[in-house]
């Protein structure tokens, strides 16, 4: 493969000038292949509370132009050992939930076909179904690390069956995850009846939450999850509600008592050495996102995630 192309040269143009593509890469037009894509799903249809993440994925871009192309923390080059672009957003259909899951995994299984793995911008946490079955559909069951407040493996919401609390469920119930590798990171906040958790156990997922984590530090967290995910290939989905609302104001259900944005990037730093397929970060909501604080943490979210994938010396 030829070296890849990196993004803009913040030293010779103006972060605040040119097309902003996540952290300024090249779209993936201008390359012959991409190991890693960043796509955008502005859709929020699925949402059981305040609105707005549909317009995530070109706030979190905007951004992203003060990412750098050195990770010392993870002492890699993430956009210099990988050719990582921006494949844009997809156009979804924002008045049918049925029609957009549709329209989203055949977008996904359209862009993976090669190869390419994707890190996919939100949009609300409905989107995570769509790109699981996508995931399936090359890697079989995975284990699906989920950073959030919430547990998402409700059962409805009026009657729906796929909207942002109930993705996981309904991946469990298809047999797209593995059952015993998968976890919830950072989860919190009130529940709707004890039984909640009894259904989460029995769909596959061990709970780390942000009490335990609070309690025990971080790296008993890690040491945990670690254990847990084992040898299994990995799929990292990341509501930004897991972080606390002092760190991520900007989304739609956010709960208190969170992880900081540090926790956040040191967990995902340790996951460097997973076989990580996929990855999404949603639910950030711009309009409740004063000082662009919520768009900053998933922005370096994503680029710890983009690290963590990125191949490593032997």
């Amino acid at each position: 493969m030829t070296d890849p192309i990196g993004p803009v040269d913040a030293s010779r143009v103006p972060r605040f000038a040119g097309i902003a593509t996540f952290a300024r890469l090249p779209r993936i037009d201008e390359v012959e292949h991409a190991d890693i894509a960043i796509v955008g799903v502005p859709f929020d249809s699925g949402v059981s509370f305040r609105p707005g993440a549909r317009f995530g994925p070109s706030h979190v871009r905007e951004i992203s132009r003060l990412l750098r192309p050195w990770n010392p923390a993870q002492q890699v080059a993430p956009f210099g050992s990988q050719q990582v672009v921006d494949a844009g957003d997809m156009a979804v259909n924002p008045f049918s939930i049925d029609e957009a899951i549709a329209d989203i995994e055949a977008h996904a299984r359209a862009l993976t076909q090669s190869g390419t793995r994707l890190v996919t911008i939100g949009g609300d946490h409905t989107i995570a179904l769509p790109l699981l079955r996508a995931t399936h559909a090359i890697h079989g069951p995975v284990a699906v690390v989920h950073f959030d407040a919430h547990l998402d493996t409700w059962d409805t919401y009026f009657g729906a069956p796929i909207t942002h609390g109930t993705p996981f469920r309904r991946a469990s119930e298809e047999g797209l995850i593995d059952l015993t590798a998968s976890a919830h990171v950072g989860i919190r906040g009130p529940l709707y009846d004890q039984q909640d958790l009894v259904d989460d156990a029995r769909l596959g997922f061990t709970p780390i939450t942000s009490v335990e984590i609070e309690e025990h530090g971080v790296q008993v967290a890690i040491d945990r999850l670690l254990e847990r995910v084992g040898d299994a290939k990995v799929y990292i989905s990341i509501d930004i509600d897991v972080l606390d609302p002092s760190h991520a104001p900007g989304t739609g259900t956010p709960e208190a008592g969170g992880l900081t944005s540090r926790e956040l990037l040191r967990i995902l730093r340790a996951m460097a050495h997973l076989d990580i397929v996929g990855a999404d970060v949603v639910e950030v909501a711009p309009a409740y996102d004063h000082a662009q604080m919520t768009a900053v943490a998933a922005s370096h979210a994503i680029y710890e995630l983009i690290s963590a994938m990125a191949p490593r010396g032997s």
